[in-house]
């Protein structure tokens, strides 16, 4: 609420640069939700490869179990190539692609939350976590014949285009 109270003021001065204003709105959207990582313990997640059924991302019914996987996969990828505002690469004219870790739990419902993107520029980070935000529920994964939350990984190549690898990351991201 404190950050919130400082960008209407700063905002209110209209003293400020348009980059400076996206990197205040981009600070706002990280800080202001209450879905990240400190919130939602990654304690009682399994890693996303690890688990014996994927979650099940609408329109990967009736599939064999490592098909599953390919589609939840080739589907979160396209979900978020397709909604991610293209407009932000062409602002930061990288002369060469970047990777961002991006990390989320999809929980024993089916829900996304503890979402975190690691050292980015902030429109950057701010951007994939309102991408992940809008992610549709999904059959949650299955585990010894249990729902149970997972831990997705993902790496972010992003530059002239955005690219999505999931990858296995074998620690458990940190609160930093």
């Amino acid at each position: 609420m404190k950050i919130n109270a400082v960008q209407e003021q700063v905002m209110a001065q209209g003293n400020l640069t348009k980059e400076e204003e996206q990197a205040m709105l981009s600070i706002c959207s990280i800080v202001s939700q209450d879905d990240g990582l400190a919130n939602y313990t990654t304690d009682n997640s399994i890693l996303l490869n690890n688990v014996e059924i994927t979650p099940e991302y609408n329109g990967c019914e009736d599939l064999s179990k490592d098909e599953t996987r390919e589609c939840f996969k080739e589907k979160v990828a396209e979900f978020i190539k397709r909604e991610f505002n293209s407009s932000l690469l062409k602002e930061l004219n990288l002369s060469e692609p970047k990777k961002v870790e991006a990390f989320f739990i999809i929980t024993e419902n089916g829900n996304l939350t503890g979402m975190k993107v690691r050292d980015t520029e902030l429109t950057i980070q701010a951007e994939i976590l309102r991408v992940l935000r809008k992610m549709p529920v999904m059959k949650p994964a299955k585990d010894n014949g249990k729902s149970v939350s997972v831990l997705c990984s993902m790496i972010v190549e992003y530059g002239d285009d955005i690219e999505i690898d999931f990858v296995y990351i074998p620690e458990r991201p940190n609160n930093n």
